[in-house]
């Protein structure tokens, strides 16, 4: 048969298609943005970690296990934006620059004095500590290299550092900090330590996959055991077991990127370049979350799931499966790479042995991707988006009375908590007949997760309470009537306070969930701040003035009931 030669339109729309791709993740300003830091730019963590429920969205910058050092704009721009909460980025500011990209500077002690001060101002105007505020473009412009906060560890930080980001201005896309020339030397390879199979013929999370060491063999790596992998599925998945490390440290980073061909055709690849907030829990989809909730190491699947419609796979006819229509050997590569352009390659062959190929039969009741799930009883109702379901996962339906104190229904075990859900799934569980309503008022839903306990407040309607979660497990509805306990400034009727410069108050709840906190000094709101979501803690300032005054406190839980406590404070 005679070759035919490729169009011409053919060729210029393959050409336009590498140009396009080549822009996607070369054209980056190179050297535009400087170090946030006057020391030496030394990572902890990169673009593309693997971190709970999320990949990590930019760098974490060493400060030398120091707090306060002097942080600076990367390039010419305006503060646009600062955000300050008590578990996310703490205290952080966002600069936009002319280029059409931002950088974001996270875990901060402290704002440039100016910043600071018109912070505090709109703080008090909404009555409010945490808040998120855009800055008129007007009020805080910034050169490359200015003084624009102090480094710290609030919010969700673990030791101190800066969090370091690069996004899109107009769509707040994270881009990977490492394609834009950073001083961060990095000649080492990303280290494969082992890879996994899974039988595609069944959910990922109705198996274990076949772990397999590696060893290395010239300049690639290859199954410890021996080059061919036999399969006992002729449709089958890889996933790996990676890390990246810069030169000179040992600490492990995410992988940049992963891709699998057979017999030199690319099946699949994913790529950590630039993604989306709203899509970063996605990393639930692109791991084997079963296998890691178990106690398990990290496996990131070169293959994307069924119910994974994000953008970091690059979508390819088989999205990954190696489909083994034969008995014959294939060749197999995997490819790992760092954003630097390092590699590391994993060699082997697999064959199909028909002798060895098994049956499954499905569960009775399964939640199932890209479909509306309903899980109905009399008494309990779970429902889920056609996005909440990654893969199918094989429910297990269980009632019992061992719940929590106060608990008004059974607790109901829909499926493992080892199982992921991408959104929200709707939890409806009946209300007891003879209950009143003030003290429906007062009903919560309480969420478990293997170690993770989450209280909702609930919706009644027609004799159901409901509430929306970001797990599966098990649930159960509490009747919640205990008040919040608040603890007191001083013993004596009149506090002293003149020596003191700050005030402490750590509320406590029986169900471990505060809703809110108010204080006020003679009626008007006082700016206490929050870090890290368990402490409130006030740094007197002229708001509360010399003199003997009233301080009055009010914590409210999610089910809603107050505890009000009044004290006379001498300042």
């Amino acid at each position: 048969m005679e070759m035919r030669k490729p169009s011409r339109a053919a060729l210029l729309c393959c050409a336009l298609f590498m140009s396009l791709a080549l822009w996607a993740q070369k054209n980056y300003p190179q050297q535009y943005f400087r170090n946030p830091l006057d020391i030496p730019m030394q990572l902890v963590a990169n673009f593309g970690e693997l971190r709970n429920n999320h990949w990590h969205m930019g760098l974490d910058i060493r400060t030398q296990q120091r707090e306060n050092l002097p942080v600076m704009a990367a390039a010419d721009g305006y503060i646009a934006r600062v955000n300050i909460d008590a578990i996310g980025f703490g205290r952080a500011l966002v600069i936009n620059h002319p280029n059409g990209l931002s950088t974001l500077y996270a875990h901060l002690n402290a704002f440039d004095p100016a910043i600071e001060q018109w912070v505090k101002a709109e703080q008090y105007k909404r009555q409010q500590w945490d808040v998120d505020l855009e800055i008129p473009r007007q009020l805080f412009p910034v050169t490359k290299g200015q003084f624009i906060a102090y480094s710290g560890n609030t919010g969700g930080s673990q030791g101190p550092h800066v969090h370091f980001e690069i996004r899109e201005t107009a769509t707040d896309r994270c881009l990977n900090p490492m394609l834009f020339g950073f001083p961060i030397p990095d000649a080492v390879p990303p280290t494969v330590s082992r890879i996994a199979l899974y039988d595609r013929n069944k959910s990922t999370y109705a198996q274990t996959p076949l772990l397999i060491g590696l060893r290395k063999a010239g300049a690639n790596w290859q199954p410890a055991a021996g080059n061919l992998i036999t399969s006992a599925s002729n449709k089958i998945s890889f996933a790996i077991g990676a890390v990246d490390r810069f030169t000179g440290y040992t600490n492990p980073n995410g992988i940049f990127c992963a891709r699998i061909l057979m017999d030199g055709l690319l099946l699949s690849e994913f790529e950590l370049d630039r993604i989306d907030y709203d899509v970063t829990r996605y990393l639930n989809a692109s791991t084997d979350y079963r296998y890691k909730a178990a106690g398990g190491p990290w496996l990131q699947h070169v293959s994307r799931m069924p119910g994974d419609t994000s953008s970091v796979y690059h979508h390819t006819p088989t999205d990954g499966i190696l489909y083994l229509t034969d008995t014959a050997t294939h060749d197999v590569q995997i490819e790992v790479s760092d954003a630097a352009g390092n590699h590391t390659t994993v060699a082997f062959s697999v064959r199909y042995n028909p002798a060895q190929a098994r049956t499954y039969s499905a569960a009775p009741e399964q939640l199932v991707p890209a479909q509306v799930n309903v899980v109905e009883r009399e008494d309990f109702e779970l429902y889920t988006s056609e996005y909440a379901v990654y893969d199918t996962i094989n429910t297990t339906f269980v009632r019992s009375w061992a719940g929590t104190v106060g608990g008004v229904s059974p607790v109901f075990s829909v499926a493992a908590a080892t199982h992921p859900v991408h959104d929200s799934v709707r939890v409806r569980i009946k209300v007891p007949e003879n209950m009143d309503g003030e003290q429906q008022q007062r009903l919560v839903i309480k969420g478990v997760a293997g170690s993770r306990t989450v209280i909702m407040p609930v919706s009644i309607s027609k004799g159901w309470a409901s509430a929306k979660f970001r797990q599966l497990g098990s649930y159960q509805l509490i009747l919640d009537q205990e008040p919040p306990a608040i603890n007191a400034p001083g013993a004596a009727s009149v506090v002293d306070a003149r020596k003191l410069k700050r005030l402490v108050f750590t509320p406590r709840d029986n169900l471990d969930k505060i809703a809110s906190f108010r204080a006020e000094v003679d009626g008007t709101w006082l700016r206490f701040t929050n870090d890290k979501g368990r402490t409130w803690i006030y740094n007197f300032d002229e708001m509360f003035p010399v003199g003997e005054h009233t301080l009055r406190v009010v914590v409210r839980d999610v089910a809603g009931n107050e505890t009000v406590k009044e004290w006379r404070v001498m300042r």
